[in-house]
C-alpha cells in the first residue's frame, strides 16, 4: 500500500523526503521507484517527526540542487524509536511541510499502542491539516497477527484526494496485491474492534510496554543512550558512550554493533544504518518481541500476568539483555583513566 500511494504521489517525478531515523521499509520503496529519498533530522526528544526548521532547509537545498521535495513521510508514533512527536512539534512540521507544498503520508502502524495513553498525547497530522495528509496503517501493528498481510489509507475527502484514491487503487491492481480471503475477512472483524478484540490489544500493549520499560532500563544502566519507548515494540539505542570497549570487541559502526549483539543477544538487533541513520553512529534498535521465549501456552500466560517481566519465560530473556549490556558497562569502567 505505502509503495503504490509513494507512487502514485512521486511517480511525476517528486522527491521525497523523510525523517532520520525511519521505519526501515519507507526508502527502499521509493529507490524502487527510482525517486531519491532526503533524510531530515528529528529533534533528541523523539522521532518519527523532523524537526520543522531541518525540514525547511532540506526543502531549500534540495530545490537549489534542481530537485523537486513533494512528499514527506512520517510516524507520529514512531518505528524506530518508540516514540511519540509531541503536539507542538507535529503542528510546526506539518505547518512548514504545507507551506512548501509537501503532501504528508503519517504512517499510524503504532498509534494504537501507545503504552500509556493518559500521560501521552498522540495527534494525526490528519487531525491538523486533513486536505494535505493521507493516513496509512499496517494491521498487524494492532489489529492483526504478524505476518498477514493488510493495511488500510485514509485519503483526503477532496477532489485530489479522491484522485488520488483512485489512482493508487490502480497501481495495487497492476500489482495483483489483492488480500486473500481469510486475511479480508479477519481484518473486516478487526476493524469493528469488537470486544475480545480490544481487550487482546490492550493486554499486548500492557506486556510489550513493561518489556520496553525493563530493556531501557537495562540499557541505560549500561551507560547507553535511549529515549524512553512510550508506544510500539522498540527501543532505540545509541552506544556511542560504550564506543571505547565496543572498539576492543572489533566494533567500529552500526553493521559491526548489529552483527556483534545479533550474536551475543541471540536475537535480532538491526544497526541504525537500516534506518537511514549514520553508519558510523553506534546505534540499534532493540524490539521487545523477541524476548517473548517459550511456547504458545507461555506467551499467552505472559499476556495476563501483573509482572509478566518476573516471568520464568520473559526473565531468562531479559537476564541474557542485561548480561550484555553488563558486561559492556564493566569493560568501559575499565577504560576509565584512574582519577
Amino acid at each position: 500500500l505505502l509503495l503504490a500511494l509513494t507512487a502514485a504521489l512521486a511517480g511525476e517525478g517528486a522527491d521525497i523526503l523523510v525523517p532520520r531515523p525511519c521505519a526501515a521499509w519507507w526508502a527502499p520503496y521509493a529507490r524502487v521507484l527510482g525517486r531519491p529519498v532526503f533524510h531530515v533530522p528529528t529533534p533528541a526528544e523523539s522521532g518519527g517527526v523532523p524537526d520543522p526548521y531541518a525540514l525547511l532547509e532540506t526543502v531549500r537545498r534540495v530545490r537549489a540542487e534542481g530537485g523537486d521535495p513533494g512528499l514527506l513521510v512520517l510516524s507520529v508514533a514512531d518505528d524506530p524509536t518508540g516514540t511519540v512527536g509531541p503536539p507542538e512539534l507535529l503542528h510546526e512540521t506539518v505547518e512548514a511541510a504545507t507551506s512548501e507544498g509537501l503532501h504528508l503520508v503519517s504512517d499510524e502502524t503504532w498509534r494504537d499502542t501507545v503504552h500509556d495513553p493518559h500521560a501521552t498525547v498522540l495527534l494525526s497530522p490528519a487531525e491538523m491539516w486533513p486536505d494535505q495528509v493521507t493516513v496509512v496503517t499496517d494491521l498487524a501493528g494492532a489489529l492483526l497477527p504478524p505476518g498477514w498481510p493488510a493495511a488500510v489509507a485514509r485519503f483526503p475527502a477532496t477532489d485530489d484526494g479522491r484522485r488520488l484514491h483512485a489512482r493508487v487503487l490502480d497501481i495495487l491492481t497492476a500489482l495483483g496485491a489483492g488480500l486473500a480471503a481469510p486475511v479480508a475477512a479477519a481484518a473486516r472483524y478487526a476493524l469493528d474492534e469488537p470486544p475480545p478484540v480490544a481487550e487482546r490489544r490492550a493486554a499486548t500493549v500492557r506486556l510489550h510496554a513493561s518489556l520496553a520499560a525493563a530493556a531501557h532500563a537495562a540499557v541505560t544502566a549500561a551507560g547507553a543512550l535511549a529515549r524512553p519507548p512510550v508506544a510500539g515494540r522498540h527501543l532505540y539505542a545509541d552506544l556511542g558512550p560504550l564506543r571505547e570497549p565496543l572498539a576492543a570487541q572489533g566494533v567500529g559502526d552500526a553493521q559491526e554493533l548489529e552483527d556483534f549483539l545479533t550474536a551475543r543477544l541471540g536475537m535480532p538487533a538491526p544497526g541504525g544504518h537500516r534506518f537511514g541513520d549514520d553508519l558510523a553512529a553506534l546505534r540499534v534498535r532493540l524490539a521487545t518481541a523477541p524476548l517473548l521465549n517459550g511456547s504458545d501456552e507461555e506467551r499467552t500466560e505472559c499476556l495476563t500476568a501483573p509482572e509478566p517481566e518476573e516471568l520464568p519465560q520473559t526473565q531468562r530473556s531479559l537476564n541474557s539483555l542485561t548480561s550484555v549490556f553488563d558486561d559492556l558497562r564493566d569493560d568501559a569502567q575499565r577504560w576509565e583513566p584512574p582519577r
